[in-house]
């Protein structure tokens, strides 16, 4: 598949990507040989998929080399036996020379030309068309990158995390119910259930999906603040199953050590963007359209330092 259509500018080169840190602090947290052992068949069995699209040689190169890593976050909401579509696209860039990690939200409305299709459509649906492979190599031409590695996870299994981890807590800027959940401002506690209520909710909200992906980065952000601990509290390896049962990752074991020790400190500066553009209907079905000048700037904040 091609790795990309448009034409890129040369290259210059948000903490860990969130997710991926998650991973890596529930995965490789544990210091028995039992734990780290069923951490290690975990990720190589389960969780690790290679996927055409990513160059995994060069990946693993830069990993090696503490070079910048850009990994796109798929979040699928699905029924069993359902590939679903990509509700939750992100685009975490980490740099370790400046201890500096970025995340950049896409809309998942956003029109562009899903590779391999050889049309326009909603980008979340290259997913539902292709899986993971299509999904990245759309990103990869509508911002005009490289993706390093990916990580699909099901909304399901940020579910049960949650819960498994005894809860999380936000601080929400609304106030709102949904008729199950009263949602007041300020911090609010969290189980998977209400977790799930918080991060769908877009109707109610001024700011529509730019409020929905902030939300989705709190509860990622407060999952690994509270997995940070996982370790003591005696829940690493159902913790490992839950990961194991719900999430896909170009990474392989070795390559999160890597992680874990190269770039943990990339959490120390943390910038937050979302794709700026407008709704729009064509043909009677609803769009976010991002003019040109704002895909070459979110393109320029991610290559800025190659």
């Amino acid at each position: 598949m091609k790795r990309r259509e448009l034409k890129k500018k040369k290259k210059k080169w948000y903490k860990i990507p969130l997710i991926v840190l998650a991973a890596i602090v529930l995965l490789v947290g544990g210091w028995t040989w039992y734990t780290w052992n069923n951490a290690k068949q975990t990720v190589n069995k389960k969780m690790h998929q290679q996927v055409d699209s990513i160059d995994l040689e060069l990946s693993k190169k830069k990993v090696k080399e503490r070079e910048q890593l850009n990994i796109l976050i798929l979040g699928i909401d699905s029924k069993s036996g359902e590939r679903g579509r990509s509700d939750t696209l992100m685009v975490m860039t980490l740099r370790p020379e400046t201890d500096s990690m970025q995340l950049i939200s896409i809309p998942r409305d956003t029109r562009t030309l899903i590779v391999g299709k050889g049309f326009e459509d909603k980008i979340n649906h290259a997913y539902a068309f292709g899986g993971e492979d299509m999904a990245i190599a759309t990103v990869e031409n509508f911002l005009g990158i490289d993706i390093d590695y990916h990580v699909r996870m099901n909304m399901t299994g940020l579910q049960e995390l949650i819960d498994e981890l005894g809860g999380i807590t936000v601080t929400s800027d609304l106030e709102w119910s949904d008729g199950t959940y009263q949602f007041n401002k300020g911090p609010v506690d969290l189980d998977g259930n209400k977790a799930l209520a918080y991060v769908r909710m877009r109707k109610k909200d001024p700011a529509g999906d730019f409020g929905r992906a902030k939300r989705q980065r709190d509860v990622v952000e407060a999952i690994v603040k509270k997995g940070a601990n996982v370790a003591s509290i005696g829940k690493i390896n159902s913790t490992i199953d839950i990961l194991g049962g719900n999430m896909e990752l170009s990474l392989d074991f070795d390559d999160m050590k890597r992680l874990l020790t190269g770039y943990t400190d990339t959490r120390k500066n943390v910038e937050s963007y979302q794709v700026q553009g407008t709704g729009q209907k064509i043909d009677g079905i609803y769009y976010y359209i991002v003019p040109e000048e704002e895909v070459q700037k979110v393109h320029s904040m991610i290559v800025e330092d190659n």
